[in-house]
């Protein structure tokens, strides 16, 4: 395969509702996509770089320079076997996964399109259809939660996750028990607490949860450790997890019971099945988590969790819980059994819009 030409382009996106973590609220999303041209077949990918360094030290902005001065001049021209390759030719950038992942996700969907396979086929994938959950930003009032919750369930969705904060965190899972008792419930807390907190932390063990994730800081593996043994519930890790060596330091310090993969976070689908395998030799289950993306990085999200140890429903959702209409088509969608089908077209298996992807666009840059 050999990389000829790649398309930036910033689009704008705004989502149907605000979505609230502890680190902010976001109700218009700016997506990075990667559009390459690998011997002549139209790949994509996208970057999960948010509009602020407050998720990941990553942004919009520092994709778009990672890509254009450094990515692009590294993969230009070059003859690559394989799109698994990619990922150690980028090893000379250090850091900057979401940027990395636009570009070596693409050369995923063109290998899979060259080969005629769907993307997940490609990737060793084992499903058919994959389980789904969903994740609820934090609500002003508690009846707005309840009701959120009630139209999720509704939906089919198997698992619901609620995001929470230092003020907002035991009350909430409380009044969802006690509403929902029999609901797979699980708690994101995206780094708000610190491990003096671990009382208050303790306290949630009373509500059988699936997991708390990421409850301290993230980059800090060895205080997870230390909460994790203080806990019964488990504990997932999410921002801390960039990379096999990251998994490896969690599994063996015990800072976990499961792993949240996010392809933009590690990397791309190179990094992710090397964690994936790691995590599954060691019996411990991963998901894929969401990062709000359009319908080009939900495509390569699904792909992905059709690999066998994506045991756990993952943020993997319907375009229309969060878009009005996506820039894919046919667009996302979830069985009344709370599932996606694999799709089983070549490559990521739906058609990107151009027309609707250009009627986004705010800014565009060819590189050849």
């Amino acid at each position: 395969m050999r990389l000829r030409k790649i398309t930036l382009r910033e689009i704008h996106l705004r989502l149907l509702s605000p979505f609230q973590t502890s680190f902010g609220t976001s109700d218009l999303r700016r997506i990075l996509l990667v559009e390459a041209d690998i011997d002549g077949v139209a790949a994509w990918g996208e970057s999960t770089a948010g509009e602020n360094p407050f998720y990941s030290y990553e942004t919009v902005e520092t994709a778009w320079l990672i890509l254009h001065d450094y990515l692009w001049p590294l993969l230009k021209g070059r003859e690559i076997a394989s799109a698994s390759e990619v990922w150690d030719l980028l090893a000379p950038v250090r850091g900057h996964n979401m940027a990395k992942a636009a570009i070596e996700t693409a050369f995923w969907d063109a290998e899979a399109k060259q080969k005629n396979l769907p993307l997940a086929k490609l990737l060793g994938g084992a499903r058919d259809e994959i389980p789904c959950g969903v994740s609820i930003g934090i609500q002003p009032t508690m009846a707005g939660l309840v009701a959120k919750v009630d139209e999720a369930l509704a939906a089919g969705y198997q698992r619901i996750k609620i995001k929470i904060k230092p003020g907002h965190d035991v009350e909430p899972v409380r009044a969802l028990r006690e509403k929902f008792p029999r609901v797979r419930l699980q708690v994101d807390a995206n780094s708000a607490y610190r491990l003096e907190d671990a009382p208050l932390l303790k306290a949630l063990d009373a509500y059988y949860l699936v997991m708390i994730e990421q409850p301290l800081g993230w980059d800090d593996i060895f205080s997870h450790a230390q909460l994790q043994r203080q806990l019964q519930t488990p504990i997932c890790l999410d921002e801390c997890i960039h990379g096999v060596e990251h998994a490896r330091a969690a599994i063996e310090t015990r800072a976990c019971q499961i792993i949240n993969i996010k392809l933009g976070r590690v990397g791309g689908h190179t990094s992710a099945r090397r964690i994936h395998d790691l995590c599954q030799a060691n019996s411990i289950p991963v998901w894929c988590g969401g990062m709000l993306e359009s319908g080009i990085g939900r495509a390569h999200n699904i792909a992905m969790s059709s690999l066998a140890n994506f045991s756990l429903p993952g943020d993997v959702s319907a375009s229309r819980r969060y878009w009005a209409e996506d820039i894919i088509q046919p667009e996302v969608e979830v069985t009344r059994q709370g599932t996606i089908r694999v799709p089983t077209l070549p490559g990521i298996g739906y058609e990107p819009r151009l027309d609707r992807i250009e009627s986004l666009t705010k800014r565009r840059e060819v590189l050849d």
